[in-house]
């Protein structure tokens, strides 16, 4: 047992040899994955793909209080809506724990850290606090903790008398830790600021200081991309490395996400978690092109980046130092955009989702009318925000059972000679030959001269009486995607409803 700290040299820490950059992304399974941790592992995702290196998936499952094992499928989910896929992994820390229970103890032996039996004080923070209950009594974060200096009889006594014990990282009392951080520069802490911060529980599991570092060691992690809310963690972990006789990755902290109070973004700016926007209809392209620049700059005024962009323009020396402010309406115009740029063909999938989940997809439209689904569902995109509104204000396209809007009734449906031209409408279209663009608009517009109306009157009553809106794409556009036979037969119907 160990008398009056004294540091001594630990053997050296197994690390990779690694030629490329090798990153990971290490959620808690505490919550989803929202919308901060997404970005980050946007992140460093792009930068794996950018430098051809790897990117490692690890879950940090130790918090046993606080874990939820069923959210770590949705964060895995999450990643997969997103594309961000893994090339190592997922490795869980609730697996691994004897590495870190032999770290602690090689740190204890070579003098690094030391037996703490505190119970009835605690200090400040989550991280520094073993065993400490609510109420007790606090004494500050950078204080030494009295079990530092207890002599070898005293710690033998206290293990003989069942006494619990924590292990503590020793930090220095004498000196600067400095690190170099690929977004903020260098960086420096004083060690009388660090306090003696805890390694393993006296439960046996490791506190997130010891299982990040170990892991990244053995993982040989080249670069730590983590949210700036980390820094402070940081000079704890280069001790750590040091102790452990490992050279420290480059550390690269992201500036934060807040909501547009600038506040910190949570549950009342919205929706956080990624699953809710993936709900919602957003894309997946548009939802990463939003992320990345929540932080990063191409270098350039460029907004709409597909993901090769993205891979091929991505590096740390762009990331800001300046938070980063989510705006909602910025989102849905990004999502707007790849709607209607999206390659069809790669459009088609997530339109066929949504149609499926609303019951109204049909198989046809994967194969003999496949044509037919692509052609629609171009007329559609450019007024779509959403994936839902294919499903919502464009239902009447993909199914006949659709209501009347009552403002567009009320104000396009007034005149008592609608149902009478609704009519004679449905008449002069059912005798056309060519079902196409210009025959529609000559035989809409000659009923309309016919009668002495003007066109606009008939235009806007048989839009709401095809599709049951004032507002859908050009109405001789809808016809032809429509069909002769639906077209006709929604006019008829339409007659006795404008009546009513």
């Amino acid at each position: 047992m160990m008398g009056v700290f004294q540091p001594r040299a630990v053997r050296p820490f197994t690390m990779a040899l690694v030629s490329k950059p090798r990153v990971r992304f290490a959620p808690s399974p505490t919550g989803y994955l929202h919308v901060g941790g997404a970005r980050t592992a946007l992140f460093n995702w792009l930068f794996a793909r950018h430098e051809g290196g790897t990117f490692i998936l690890r879950v940090e499952d130790t918090d046993v209080e606080r874990n939820r094992p069923e959210l770590v499928e949705g964060i895995l989910q999450g990643l997969r809506w997103l594309s961000v896929a893994w090339d190592e992994g997922p490795y869980f820390q609730s697996q691994r724990l004897d590495r870190y229970r032999n770290a602690a103890e090689d740190l204890l032996k070579s003098g690094f850290a030391f037996l703490c039996f505190c119970q009835a004080v605690q200090y400040a923070g989550a991280d520094a606090t073993p065993e400490g209950e609510e109420g007790t009594e606090k004494i500050a974060r950078t204080a030494p903790c009295p079990c530092r200096d207890l002599t070898s009889a005293q710690r033998e006594q206290k293990i003989c008398e069942g006494a619990p014990y924590a292990i503590r990282f020793a930090a220095p009392r004498e000196g600067v830790t400095r690190f170099e951080d690929a977004v903020f520069g260098q960086r420096e802490v004083q060690n009388v600021e660090i306090e003696d911060f805890v390694l393993l529980r006296s439960s046996g599991l490791p506190t997130y200081q010891l299982g990040a570092v170990v892991d990244d060691v053995a993982m040989g992690i080249t670069h730590v991309i983590r949210g700036a809310d980390h820094l402070s963690n940081t000079p704890k972990q280069v001790l750590l490395y040091r102790a452990l006789s490992a050279t420290p990755p480059i550390f690269a902290h992201v500036p934060l996400i807040l909501g547009p109070d600038r506040t910190r973004l949570s549950k009342r700016h919205g929706a956080t978690s990624v699953s809710l926007y993936a709900d919602e209809g957003f894309l997946p392209e548009a939802f990463r092109n939003f992320l990345a620049l929540l932080g990063w700059s191409p270098g350039g005024d460029e907004e709409f980046l597909p993901t090769s962009e993205l891979i091929s323009r991505f590096t740390l020396s762009g990331v800001s130092r300046t938070n980063g402010v989510f705006d909602r309406a910025k989102l849905e115009w990004f999502n707007s955009q790849y709607l209607q740029k999206l390659p069809i063909d790669g459009l088609l999938p997530y339109v066929k989702t949504e149609l499926r989940r609303s019951g109204l997809w049909r198989a046809q439209w994967d194969d003999s009318e496949r044509e037919w689904f692509a052609r629609t569902v171009d007329l559609l995109r450019p007024r779509t925000r959403l994936l839902p509104d294919f499903s919502h204000w464009a239902r009447a396209f993909f199914s006949d059972d659709f209501g009347y809007d009552p403002d567009a009734r009320a104000k396009f449906w007034k005149d008592p000679k609608v149902p009478e031209l609704l009519s004679k409408l449905a008449d002069a279209l059912d005798a056309l030959v060519e079902w196409s663009h210009d025959p529609c608009d000559h035989a809409l517009r000659a009923l309309a001269a016919a009668e002495g109306v003007k066109a606009g009157l008939l235009i806007n009553a048989t839009r709401v009486a095809i599709v049951g809106r004032a507002v859908a794409p050009p109405l001789f556009e809808t016809m032809v995607v429509l069909g002769k036979s639906r077209v006709v037969s929604r006019l008829r119907r339409a007659v006795p409803a404008v009546a009513a």
